[in-house]
């Protein structure tokens, strides 16, 4: 039961001018392609191949035999989860409970995305900037390489990936104003509020 690779939510050109056609070709169409399959070939006739991507992902993490198949995986999962997290036309704010959520955990909107950016600015090397439901609060949190919220028992609502194949073609070393338009201007909140719904029911 091979793992699906998701088409893009959009077209390659959508999250210009912030996010190029370029970037994406090679990110989504290079990177994310790759990680799809060989996901699929480790798996392939294993006792992972009938589990969701998800159930291997947490049921190997940590397992440094099996580090192959978990950082394939987990990127393959992780990618998908990031470009939903972005959206032509993103940003602003959420609405309803999750923007009341936000305000009472953080303090204020403009608080957490302080605390976003931070994040995703200083995490060292590649990695990805999360926000998380966990014990029911609101948190962001940093992982490193193809670390996942999913094995901690977070529920990702949203994330940011600082990997530099994310950026570079478009912002070189400029690594803050790419977090910056990604949280001003391509958010995509919808996503986040959904997640949110689906965490709390």
């Amino acid at each position: 039961m091979a793992y699906q690779h998701p088409p893009l939510p959009y077209a390659e050109n959508a999250l210009e001018p912030h996010i190029s056609a370029k970037t994406i070709g090679f990110h989504y169409g290079k990177h994310h392609t790759a990680y799809v399959t060989n996901y699929n070939k480790m798996v392939a006739g294993t006792e992972f191949d009938s589990k969701s991507i998800e159930e291997v992902i947490t049921a190997i993490a940590g397992d440094k035999e099996r580090a192959g198949i978990f950082n394939n995986g987990a990127q393959a999962w992780n990618h998908t989860f990031y470009w939903n997290s972005v959206a032509p036309g993103g940003g602003g704010r959420p609405s309803g409970t999750l923007l009341e959520k936000i305000s009472t955990d953080f303090g204020s909107f403009e608080a957490f995305t302080e605390e976003l950016k931070s994040a995703a600015a200083t995490q060292f090397g590649s990695g990805w900037a999360w926000l998380v439901l966990g014990d029911d609060i609101l948190k962001v949190v940093k992982t490193s390489n193809a670390e996942t919220p999913l094995t901690t028992g977070q529920k990702p609502l949203l994330c940011i990936d600082v990997w530099e194949h994310a950026y570079y073609l478009d912002y070189q070393n400029r690594r803050p104003d790419y977090i910056a338009n990604v949280i001003d201007k391509l958010l995509n909140w919808k996503f986040a509020e959904d997640n949110f719904r689906d965490a709390i029911q």
